[in-house]
């Protein structure tokens, strides 16, 4: 079965994505499966990420980079489809890069990674037009964002669900704190998931992110296992 393409986008930077896309890989890899990590954006930090690990205690995805295939990009995706269960691509922040379209028009779906205040959500909605732009060629594309680097109790404001709301895309119910093991886990190479007691919380988050994304690339399956169940 060919691997099911995730594409981390958003025209701005500084919202997460690498992040994202890093600890996402490493909890489906944590999961038994097979993950590859395409670094799409020029600025190579997944790629960097990845290689920041001790020989010991390697990045527990496959990494590589491929930002140099340009409108390419999802020609040589394709090509590694078959080897991995799940493939998730860094794009880079630029709504106008030919790498972000590249991916998406193999993208079963689009995860935009975005900052729960009004300012940053304005400067992110570019890439709604480009998400919708696209799926009139790739038709099975679907998104959802996902609100990071969020502080601990604090409620939404209702100018920012305002603005949410314009992106005309789903926000995931589950959402990323803004916590330093995230960050710390880059300085090693690894994920949350390496980081001993400190990172329970931040594993707890991206494993019910991944619980949700899950349920929504394979409604089938999920709706299966019910069956099973209540039989």
């Amino acid at each position: 079965m060919a691997a099911k393409v995730i594409a981390i986008v958003n025209q701005k930077g500084g919202v997460g994505k690498t992040t994202l896309a890093m600890q996402l890989a490493g909890t489906l890899t944590h999961r038994q499966y097979r993950v590859l990590v395409v670094d799409a954006d020029p600025q190579g930090t997944a790629t960097r990420w990845a290689a920041s690990a001790q020989d010991s205690r390697q990045f527990p995805a496959t990494v590589v980079g491929l930002a140099a295939a340009g409108n390419k990009l999802h020609r040589e995706v394709v090509k590694l489809a078959e080897d991995y269960h799940y493939i998730i691509v860094d794009c880079p922040p630029a709504v106008d890069s030919v790498n972000s379209r590249s991916a998406l028009l193999i993208a079963d779906f689009a995860l935009v990674p975005v900052i729960p205040s009004p300012p940053d959500l304005w400067a992110s909605t570019g890439i709604a037009r480009l998400i919708a732009d696209v799926s009139t060629i790739n038709a099975e594309l679907r998104a959802l964002l996902v609100l990071n680097l969020c502080q601990a109790n604090r409620l939404l404001l209702k100018d920012t669900i305002a603005v949410l709301q314009d992106f005309q895309i789903p926000l995931a119910k589950h959402h990323v704190g803004l916590r330093e093991v995230y960050r710390q886990s880059s300085v090693y190479g690894v994920t949350v998931h390496e980081m001993g007691p400190r990172a329970e919380l931040a594993v707890q988050e991206m494993s019910d992110l991944t619980d949700e994304l899950l349920t929504l690339l394979h409604p089938t399956l999920q709706k299966d296992n019910a069956m099973r169940l209540e039989g």
